[in-house]
C-alpha cells in the first residue's frame, strides 16, 4: 500500500486505463455469463452495502432474498422451495452435496454424477471427502442409465443429474434419475446453473425440475440466462430439513443460526436479481430465450454453409462445433479477437455460447472469419 494516497482522478484515470485491458462482450462466444439487465445494475448500486448474512441489520433485502426464492421455486415447479442467493453454481453445487451428505450420516460416501459434470463436483469430492464417480455418456452426450445403475451403491449419498451440461447444453434424462434416486432413498440433485432459466421458456418441453417428486435440490444461476449482476447464484431445496442440514449456529449476529457457505453475503445480488424478474417476467425471458435460440439456429445453419456441423444438435442455445484440429482453429480464431472455448476429450470441439450480447451480423464476421481459419489448415 502507498504511504499517502492519491486524488480521486488519478485513481480514476488508472482504473479506467485497466478496464481498456478487457475484452467486449460482443466478441464472446466462451461465456455463460452477459451484460446483467440496466434494471439489476440499478438494484445492485441500491443496496451495495448490504449484507444478507446478518439479515437482522437489513430486514429489507432479507425480505428480497425469500421473494426471490419464491420466484425461483414457482418457475422450478415448486413455490413452497427454500434456498438462498449463492455467489454462483459453484457453491450451489457444494451445498447441495454437503446437505446430502449430512443428512445421509455416511462416512467415505460417494457422489455419482456424470461425465459431462461441471468441474465444480470434482472440487466437491476434495471439499467434502467424497469419492466422484463418473457415469459414462451414451451417444447424445446424455448420461448413460446403465453406466449410472452400476456406480450406485449403499454409500451414495447423491445422485446428481445436469439440466443444460457446461459444454453440450444437453439434458440428462432427470425423470429416470429420479426415479432411480427414489427407489434407492438417495439425494436427487439437479445442476441446472445455466439451463435453470432456459429450459422452462424452449418450444420443447423436458421434465427435469421440482415437478418430480425425487428432486431434491437444484443449482440455478440467475447471474447467466437470468440477467442479474455477478455474483447472484441460487441454490433450491424441496424441503426445509435439506437447509437445516447445512445450518451452524452463529452467537453473536442477529440471526441464531445460518445455513449459508459463506457469513458475509451480498444483498446487492438478491436485489439485482428480484429487479430484473420482476421487470421482464415470464414475457421478457420468453423473448429473451427465443432471441438466443434464433441465435443458435443462424450459427448452425450458417455453419452447415461452409462445411461444419454441430456435435449434437443444439437442445439450448450452446453449440460444439466439429471442426479440424480444434485446438489450432481455437489459437487462430483467438487472434482475430473471437473468445471461444473447447469441449474436453473425447469429444473435442469448439464451444459457443449463443448469449443476448451477441448479434447475427456479429455470427455472420464470426462464421466468415472460421471460414478462412480453415481453409489454411
Amino acid at each position: 500500500m502507498i504511504d499517502k494516497g492519491i486524488p480521486e482522478s488519478e485513481v480514476m484515470r488508472l482504473l479506467e486505463e485497466t478496464r481498456e485491458r478487457d475484452y467486449s462482450y460482443d466478441r464472446f462466444f466462451s461465456t455463460m455469463c452477459t451484460l446483467p439487465h440496466p434494471i439489476a445494475v440499478k438494484a445492485h448500486d441500491m443496496f451495495l452495502e448490504t449484507n444478507l448474512g446478518d439479515p437482522g441489520l437489513f430486514p429489507g433485502v432479507a425480505d428480497l432474498e425469500e421473494r426471490v426464492v419464491a420466484m425461483l421455486g414457482e418457475l422450478l415447479g415448486c413455490p413452497n422451495a427454500c434456498g438462498y442467493v449463492s455467489t454462483g453454481g459453484t457453491e450451489s453445487n457444494i451445498q447441495a452435496i454437503r446437505a446430502a451428505r449430512n443428512e445421509a450420516g455416511i462416512k467415505d460416501g460417494n457422489i455419482v454424477v456424470p461425465a459431462s459434470a461441471h468441474f465444480s463436483f470434482d472440487k466437491i469430492g476434495d471439499l467434502l471427502s467424497l469419492e466422484v464417480r463418473k457415469a459414462e455418456l451414451d451417444e447424445s452426450l446424455k448420461v448413460d442409465i446403465s453406466s449410472v445403475e452400476g456406480l450406485l451403491d449403499e454409500k451414495t449419498v447423491a445422485l446428481v443429474g445436469i439440466a443444460g451440461s457446461t459444454e453440450f447444453g444437453q439434458v440428462d434424462p432427470i425423470e429416470d434419475l429420479a426415479r432411480m434416486a427414489g427407489e434407492s432413498g438417495i439425494h436427487m440433485h439437479v445442476d441446472a446453473a445455466f439451463g435453470g432459466f432456459v429450459l422452462p421458456f424452449l418450444k420443447r418441453k423436458f421434465k427435469w425440475d421440482f415437478s418430480l417428486p425425487a428432486v431434491s435440490s437444484i443449482t440455478i444461476d440467475p447471474h447467466k440466462m437470468g440477467l442479474s449482476t455477478i455474483p447472484a447464484g441460487g441454490l433450491l431445496f424441496r424441503g426445509a430439513e435439506c437447509l437445516s442440514a447445512l445450518e451452524t449456529e452463529t452467537h453473536y449476529l442477529t440471526r441464531a443460526r445460518q445455513a449459508s457457505l459463506t457469513g458475509t453475503r451480498s444483498g446487492a445480488a438478491a436485489a439485482a436479481t428480484y429487479a430484473v424478474m420482476m421487470h421482464l417476467g415470464r414475457e421478457g425471458f420468453q423473448k429473451m430465450v427465443d432471441y438466443c435460440m434464433d441465435l443458435t439456429e443462424h450459427l448452425v445453419a450458417g455453419a452447415r454453409k461452409i462445411g461444419v456441423e454441430p456435435v449434437i444438435e443444439p437442445v439450448m442455445n450452446v453449440v460444439a462445433l466439429s471442426v479440424p484440429s480444434p485446438a489450432k482453429v481455437r489459437e487462430e480464431l483467438m487472434k482475430l479477437d473471437w473468445h471461444v472455448s473447447m469441449t474436453r476429450e473425447p469429444n473435442r470441439a469448439l464451444r459457443l455460447i449463443l448469449m443476448g450480447h451477441m448479434s447475427r451480423e456479429k455470427i455472420d464476421l464470426f462464421l466468415a472469419d472460421l471460414e478462412t481459419v480453415l481453409s489454411k489448415l
